[in-house]
């Protein structure tokens, strides 16, 4: 056990347990994490360069992609780089105000995450359902007010967090039985009513999430009835498409709400598979550079061409 000190009522650090009953494989945890974070920021980073570098590649379903990347990239560095400290050097110490700028961090672009989920979504209903007016509908100027109204919402709806948090006390313990600071992890530690705090958290993570992901499923709704429309060779192109994405979509929100009802309703659920599954979320930014990078032959056809020069 750990000689943490947990009589402290203000906390200035707090102190990160890691994954309770698996911290003797911690160091062994860390590797795959490692590994799925460098494939994360190698993947959203060459698109971001082969998209900034091919100006045919200035369409919406690039730019909406561009904007999912630098999300990702934000989302899994927050996270990750502590979490990897905290494997592999026993860096259990958070200071209290960063705790609470990652937490905002991770909420907010999670968020964002979501939003941009969406506007990739509405990208494939217009180009394929609407093909012909796809570039008068999506112009550069509907392109950038989605993308600021997608990190405006994200931004605005979850800044409250920190400013609540800093109201509350902390008398129990420094101790969150976590490996990055969530939300309600650390709201358990405070000794005053938190009921408040916590009814606002879970139900702007509920609405924002359940929109979105209503949005989403209406949206491939009218693809995929389009999409059956078609002749069929064009209609197993878009199948497969649509397909990877969906899953991609559907492995962030199952996760993503799994840890946050498990909170509220899964008293349970043991500690060490809450806080791996909650982990496994903010690694999704790995599926989408597979996805939409390697499953997008303009991308995947301007990647070899780079690398081919470079090897010549």
């Amino acid at each position: 056990m750990l000689p943490f000190n947990t009589s402290r009522p203000s906390p200035v650090t707090f102190l990160l347990m890691g994954i309770p009953g698996l911290e003797h494989l911690h160091v062994w945890i860390g590797i795959p994490f490692c590994s799925m974070y460098v494939v994360a920021v190698m993947g959203n980073v060459s698109i971001l360069a082969v998209v900034k570098a091919e100006r045919s590649l200035h369409e919406p379903m690039f730019l909406f992609l561009c904007m999912l990347s630098v999300t990702d990239l934000v989302l899994s560095t927050s996270t990750l780089s502590h979490m990897l400290c905290l494997f592999w050097l026993g860096a259990h110490d958070i200071a209290f105000d960063a705790c609470l700028a990652q937490m905002l961090f991770i909420h907010s672009f999670t968020a964002m995450e979501s939003g941009f989920c969406l506007t990739m979504a509405i990208d494939h209903y217009v180009a394929i359902c609407h093909p012909l007016r796809h570039t008068t509908i999506l112009t550069h100027a509907h392109i950038t007010i989605m993308g600021i109204i997608v990190v405006i919402r994200g931004i605005i709806f979850f800044s409250p967090h920190p400013m609540l948090l800093k109201q509350l006390l902390y008398c129990r313990t420094r101790i969150i039985a976590h490996t990055y600071c969530e939300f309600m992890a650390v709201v358990k530690l405070a000794c005053t009513d938190t009921g408040t705090t916590k009814r606002y958290s879970l139900s702007i993570a509920t609405i924002i999430g359940s929109c979105d992901a209503i949005l989403i499923a209406v949206s491939y709704a009218f693809i995929l009835r389009s999409v059956f429309r078609l002749p069929l060779t064009p209609s197993f192109k878009a199948l497969g498409t649509c397909g990877s994405n969906v899953c991609v979509i559907f492995v962030f929100y199952s996760t993503a709400g799994f840890s946050i009802f498990t909170h509220r309703f899964g008293k349970n659920v043991p500690a060490h598979i809450h806080i791996f599954i909650a982990d496994m979320y903010l690694l999704v930014p790995l599926l989408n550079p597979i996805v939409y990078g390697v499953r997008t032959k303009k991308i995947r056809e301007h990647v070899f061409s780079i690398l081919m020069v470079k090897v010549s």
